[in-house]
């Protein structure tokens, strides 16, 4: 689910907050040594989300935040901001050449530069969250 987060909405919290679950507690994203990556820099989206880059020769930043059942992805375009819902149930992670982050029919590949060096052990934190929910809640396609 792809929303227009550039303005703080109710709806859009309570949206969020049903499908992935309200933020980490601040002693929680302690413990985890932190729930948000760096940004990284976009270098592909699938077709349904090419309206929200830029579409000049502009360099695309996205950074993903940790939720309990899910992650955001916020995608900036100009002074509007917009988040990827995706839920752990429809999150698939690709390392090739950078990462790729495929759900919902769509994807965002992050180019493999100085912030993904950066941001490994971030991404394996993601993985490993994604197997615990996975192993919590199993579903058709973990079994």
């Amino acid at each position: 689910m792809l929303l227009e987060t550039t303005y703080r909405n109710k709806k859009n919290k309570a949206l969020i907050n049903n499908l992935v679950g309200k933020p980490f507690s601040i002693l929680n994203a302690i413990k985890l040594k932190g729930i948000g990556s760096k940004r990284m820099i976009i270098e592909d989206v699938s077709p349904n989300l090419k309206g929200i880059i830029n579409s000049i020769s502009d360099v695309n930043y996205g950074s993903i935040e940790l939720r309990p059942n899910g992650i955001l992805i916020a995608i900036n375009k100009g002074l509007q901001n917009f988040t990827w819902v995706i839920p752990y149930y429809q999150f698939y992670l690709y390392n090739t050449n950078g990462i790729s982050i495929h759900a919902q029919g769509k994807f965002v590949h992050f180019r493999n530069n100085r912030t993904h060096q950066e941001n490994t052990s971030f991404f394996k934190k993601m993985v490993r969250l994604k197997v615990e929910y996975d192993q919590r809640f199993p579903h058709v396609d973990s079994i």
